[in-house]
């Protein structure tokens, strides 16, 4: 594995992920605020003061080296505007070599193929250049726009387990996603 590695922009055709920044405080709060944006998500709408706070925290993530180090990175078009972010979090090194990845996209920026994108340069990065052997993706599968992601990324649906946890005053399902190295290996050959 090419660890530990240190965060440097990932450029794309319309997209770059880059680390957070603290003028991205008004667009991750009006993201991660959005009772829609997080209608599917682990957590209810945040505050501002809990938003700066994840902010600092996130924005310091940068070095990817032991199992638990995680980036979230900003999505942001070829104009530096916000988009969204980016999750991606190490869970085993030696020898499993498994990541998680994840998303979040502004609602004015979906239906538009920068997450598809986004996604696409970090398993370019967890693959090609980490030398990770999984990733996956844990979600809602009542999210149809992150299932139907998972799908366009060529990642197999694993499980989906009944009532897995109890969110937001009810019992949620999960979703269960991955692909493996020599899948993405094909899909880009």
């Amino acid at each position: 594995m090419a660890l530990p590695w240190d965060f440097h922009p990932i450029e794309g055709e319309r997209v770059r992920l880059d680390l957070l920044r603290d003028d991205d405080l008004d667009d991750l709060y009006a993201l991660q605020s959005d009772p829609e944006v997080c209608r599917y998500l682990l957590y209810e709408p945040r505050s501002r003061e809990r938003v700066a706070h994840v902010l600092a925290r996130d924005a310091a993530a940068a070095r990817l080296e032991s199992p638990h180090d995680y980036l979230q990175p900003a999505i942001r078009d070829r104009d530096g505007r916000f988009l969204g972010t980016m999750y991606f979090e190490l869970h085993s090194v030696d020898p499993d070599r498994t990541a998680e990845i994840g998303w979040i996209l502004a609602p004015h920026a979906q239906g538009e193929g920068y997450a598809s994108e986004a996604a696409r340069l970090l398993l370019g990065l967890a693959f090609e250049e980490l030398g990770l052997h999984r990733v996956y993706a844990e979600l809602d599968p009542r999210n149809g726009a992150s299932v139907a992601l998972c799908e366009r990324l060529g990642m197999r649906h694993e499980g989906h387990f009944v009532e897995h946890m109890w969110l937001k005053g009810e019992w949620t399902d999960t979703g269960h996603y991955a692909i493996l190295e020599h899948e993405w290996a094909a899909r880009r050959a």
